[in-house]
């Protein structure tokens, strides 16, 4: 297998962590975290970036899930392994090796490592608020976050969410919304059995000229 993957930019981390373990030295080829905001953009990069793959690579691993449909309309040129999840929240909430699409919780958000910057409610408040004025960004953020009552820190064992400096950053970030904050169990065995290719119903495994469809991701289908 002539491998690259393609991430996230959210989950380097746990990557190389599932890398490391595993024994992998994959090339790993991110995928700018920002262009979630608008799935078309990041389905666009998706294309720009398998386009500048060397003939050789015949697999790409994805440390993605569905991603507000992502992967949609790829054609694809080399066989594609990608977790059947709808997003990397869901990722990393796995523990086990049974398949499941979506493990949020309603009324709960999900903390990971990266704690801090534009994608944490502190940053989408700030934004929020440069925007539109500080009254009105607050409203918005309370309007958006009406729903929420728990903040869940997802401990994979891959950074130290226990840290004081990491426990003080995510109380700020959840009193801004006034939700609970809590510590669940998550784990990065999603990431460890795709780059060592332990691929199982947890995975869809697109071959070269098939297209991921919705219905794959959610197990009604069949891998293509």
């Amino acid at each position: 297998m002539n491998a690259v993957i393609f991430t996230c930019t959210s989950l380097i981390l746990h990557v190389n962590a599932a890398q490391e373990k595993e024994g992998t030295h994959y090339p790993v080829m991110g995928l700018d975290q920002k262009n979630h905001i608008d799935p078309v953009k990041m389905n666009d990069l998706i294309r720009e970036t398998m386009e500048t793959l060397p003939p050789e690579v015949d697999t790409i691993l994805v440390s993605m899930g569905l991603c507000g449909g992502s992967w949609s309309g790829i054609e694809l040129k080399q066989r594609v392994v990608i977790p059947r999840v709808d997003d990397c929240i869901t990722l990393l909430l796995h523990t086990d090796d049974k398949p499941a699409f979506n493990l949020k919780q309603h009324g709960h958000f999900y903390f990971r490592d990266s704690i801090d910057g534009i994608f944490s409610i502190e940053g989408l408040r700030n934004r929020l608020c440069e925007k539109d004025g500080e009254i009105e960004g607050e409203a918005i953020l309370q309007s958006w976050f009406s729903s929420y009552t728990d903040a869940d820190i997802i401990d994979t064992g891959i950074y130290d969410c226990h840290s004081e400096k990491y426990m003080k950053k995510a109380k700020e970030n959840a009193n801004l919304v006034s939700c609970r904050l809590n510590h669940v169990p998550g784990s990065n065995i999603i990431l460890e059995k795709l780059v060592s290719g332990r691929w199982d119903s947890q995975f869809i495994i697109a071959e070269k000229g098939c297209i991921p469809g919705y219905t794959a991701f959610i197990g009604n289908g069949n891998n293509s």
